[in-house]
């Protein structure tokens, strides 16, 4: 990612505060003007105590107490309007990301790993936020902080300005191959910190099965190694920062010298005054401590150009379809005609001219060995994924559309396996359809053969802990299928929905499903025959060979 690039990502992400991020830069500078004439005036105070100057003592002791109090309140005021920036910037910049990120389309696989999203929206965010809310105001300050010094200086003594200027080879930090270095550096933490924390992530989510597997000690090591490679990378970078770093301080303190000796000789051929030579050393520092300031920002702004590509390539992920829903009303139906797909970088269709008509109000088990494109199939009825060839339409007995992601309104997935999320089984249901009454709660439950919930002390409000922890793999199932069942599409997939019943369970619950959701259309894939006996059609896949048959329910 070119600077102009980086620079231009930073802008749009900062259109919210930009006015905010002046205002501190212009208190800062206030602060700055401030500081500088707090030196004029213990200048003259000093002067007019040694004889070398006239004035009324009193007037400049105020004016030096008046100084003192506006950089403390310029300094409270500018921290106060920074650290609100700087977490409204940063909430901003998540919320948008994550909101990009939940809309990205989907080829199946996933481009990222969870753990480094997180690690972008967590690590990278902050560092930009901190970069536009704190970095970029400072350097802005750091360099008014600094001509002023120096103006004030030639002021006072020109020579003496020249040469400290000569002496702080600043100009080393600049160099090409130093910014080209220390981005190929800040890269490769950023990205080991992301394998790090995708590690943790990832096996603290299946701890329980990493027990089981007696793997925690190879998982611990495997830690261990990431850690000793970001540990060498940041110590690498720290090195050669601090060596660059090092050669800029020893001009500096060879400034300070400078300075010292200069009023020194100065005092003693009587060319220097006692305050003159007082100026000399707090201009000094005036100058210094910006030059190190901005020497130090050099490196920051590099971690900033790394983590802003890191954020521009998750704000680059393209999107899924944008725009109204197309609902359609009354029962529907799913027409697919010549459908095939095949995984990016794989060479084998999961699908190959795969044709079937589920009318309006139908019940059909999806049956096949694992494998043959049962679950696909699924996604492309949902437009999570595109298919190569072929056509998905949702119909009613008005009109007609072809699947897409504004489709899905129509449509409600219950995936396999255990999907609740924590929090109570309440928040769970409400994902289905967020203003769902609790009679609808009970009447979902009660067709999912979820009945259980009552019984529970808490009810319907009874946690439940990360993927449902707290809960059976049976009852989780079920009220998953109970927030399927809430969402108002007529259409309702689900995708091996009694893996974890037993056959009495399984047995209740499609009775309910047939007999309870009068309009809708069901697709049940299965492996299940017992099933597959219950459904008014059965679509058997195989390997690029697809059957249908019909049967009574």
């Amino acid at each position: 990612m070119h600077l102009k690039d980086c620079i231009g990502w930073l802008w749009n992400a900062s259109k919210s505060v930009r006015l905010p991020i002046a205002w501190s830069g212009l208190v800062g500078i206030g602060h700055v003007g401030v500081s500088l004439f707090f030196i004029y005036v213990c200048k003259h105070l000093i002067d007019i105590v040694t004889g070398h100057s006239t004035g009324g003592l009193t007037v400049y002791i105020g004016w030096m107490f008046f100084c003192i109090v506006l950089q403390l309140l310029l300094s409270v005021g500018r921290s106060r309007l920074t650290g609100r920036t700087e977490i409204r910037l940063r909430n901003e910049l998540r919320n948008k990301l994550f909101s990009h990120l939940m809309r990205t389309r989907w080829d199946g696989r996933e481009t990222l790993h969870t753990g480094d999203m997180l690690n972008r929206l967590e690590e990278d965010a902050s560092i930009v936020t901190d970069a536009l809310c704190r970095t970029v105001p400072s350097v802005v300050v750091t360099t008014v902080q600094l001509a002023g010094a120096l103006f004030v200086l030639a002021n006072l003594d020109a020579r003496l300005a020249g040469t400290l200027l000569f002496v702080m080879p600043v100009a080393l930090l600049f160099s090409k191959s130093y910014v080209r270095k220390m981005r190929r550096l800040s890269r490769e933490i950023r990205t080991t910190d992301s394998r790090e924390q995708s590690h943790l992530q990832e096996h603290l989510q299946h701890r329980v099965l990493i027990r089981t597997l007696e793997y925690t000690r190879t998982a611990v090591r495997i830690l261990g190694k990431l850690q000793e490679t970001l540990r060498q990378q940041i110590n690498h970078r720290l090195d050669f920062s601090l060596f660059s770093r090092l050669m800029v301080q020893a001009g500096f303190a060879a400034g300070y010298a400078i300075a010292f000796l200069w009023g020194l000789f100065g005092l003693r051929d009587g060319s220097v005054t006692f305050g003159m030579m007082t100026a000399f050393l707090q201009l000094v520092a005036q100058i210094q401590r910006p030059m190190v300031d901005l020497s130090r920002q050099i490196p920051a702004f590099i971690r900033v150009a790394t983590s802003t590509e890191r954020l521009a390539e998750l704000s680059d992920m393209p999107l899924e379809q944008q725009g109204p829903p197309e609902r359609l009303d009354g029962s529907l139906g799913i027409r697919i005609e010549n459908l095939s797909y095949t995984y990016p970088g794989s060479s084998r269709k999961v699908l190959d001219g795969f044709s079937h008509d589920f009318p309006p109000g139908s019940l059909t088990a999806i049956v096949g060995e694992t494998g043959v494109g049962k679950s696909t199939l699924i996604k492309l009825i949902l437009a999570l994924l595109r298919p190569d060839e072929g056509t998905i339409t949702c119909y009613n007995r008005e009109r007609e559309v072809a699947a897409s992601p504004l489709t899905r309104c129509n449509l409600s997935y219950v995936p396999q396996g255990n999907t609740l999320i924590s929090g109570t089984i309440r928040d769970n249901l409400r994902m289905g359809n967020p203003t769902a009454t609790d009679e609808s709660l009970h009447s979902a439950l009660h067709t999912a053969a979820a009945d259980f919930v009552f019984s529970l002390p808490d009810g319907l409000d009874t946690l439940c802990g990360e993927q449902g922890t707290g809960l059976s793999e049976g009852q989780a199932q079920r009220i998953a299928i109970a927030r399927g069942l809430l969402r108002p599409g007529g259409i309702l997939l689900l995708d091996e929905p009694t893996s974890a019943l037993d056959q009495e369970t399984e047995r209740l619950l499609l009775h309910r499903l047939s007999t309870r959701l009068h309009g809708k259309t069901l697709l049940l894939i299965t492996h299940r025959e017992t099933i597959a006996q219950l459904c008014t059609s059965v679509v058997r896949m195989e390997k690029r060979l697809f059957s249908e048959e019909s049967q009574s329910s």
